[in-house]
């Protein structure tokens, strides 16, 4: 029963040490909810990194197969790209037409599964998430079978937890208002930074590097965007 009662323990004070940041983007990730980005692509997306964190961490663990920090680093891109397409269309017009939100709200699990926008979740987790393999392995390597299986079901349970508080802080009126205000302008700026920091932090990539790669992704980005403002003019 100690064991059990000190895995719970463990469980619980490794979890909130390694993802109180999560707990910051989820709650961001939930203030950006749309008729094209619901709920239930940032819960499952959430669930979908955090295991293939647990899953690296235990590859590595059984078989000494851990992959180099620079490389999970270099998932870093990903909210910056996202940040920079939020940042280059603040001008555009985000309404979508209430059939389409009717529609995404009763979209199935597997199409949720499916969606990019669930693995657009996905990778940030694992990309905020990297330095967590660093500490959840040894964690790992120093419990017996029964604890460690008791370790990853209090993860699994407080992945949900966190996901409710972020989308109940949402919920609150004064959080809500200042979201809903200025979350579209200061969003996409939170995202680059953190996908900066963990490339940076990382050492993935060169600051020369990295600056010449946003400059390629806003081309990309413009060169996409200018096509779907043609047609909305038309």
């Amino acid at each position: 029963m100690n064991e059990f009662i000190s895995a719970i323990t463990t469980g619980i004070t490794a979890f909130i040490a390694t993802n109180l940041d999560d707990l910051v983007i989820l709650t961001l990730l939930f203030s950006q909810v749309n008729a094209t980005f619901r709920p239930q692509h940032i819960v499952i997306g959430q669930y979908l990194g955090f295991c293939t964190l647990v899953i690296v961490s235990l590859v590595g663990f059984l078989g000494g197969l851990v992959l180099p920090a620079h490389w999970i680093g270099l998932l870093g891109l990903v909210p910056i790209t996202i940040g920079l397409n939020g940042l280059l269309s603040l001008n555009s017009d985000s309404s979508s037409p209430k059939e389409l939100e009717t529609e995404s709200i009763h979209a199935s699990i597997f199409a949720i599964f499916l969606s990019p926008q669930t693995y657009s979740v996905t990778a940030i987790t694992i990309a905020n998430g990297s330095d967590n393999v660093g500490i959840y392995m040894p964690l790992f390597a120093n419990t017996v079978l029964s604890e460690l299986l008791v370790i990853i079901g209090v993860f699994m349970l407080l992945v949900g937890v966190w996901c409710y508080i972020a989308y109940k802080l949402t919920c609150q009126s004064a959080i809500a208002n200042l979201l809903t205000h200025y979350g579209n302008n200061f969003v996409p700026f939170i995202l680059i930074g953190l996908g900066v920091f963990i490339i940076l932090d990382s050492a993935s990539l060169t600051p020369f590097v990295l600056t010449v790669i946003c400059l390629v992704l806003m081309g990309i980005i413009k060169s996409t965007q200018s096509p779907k403002l043609k047609v909305e003019n038309l």
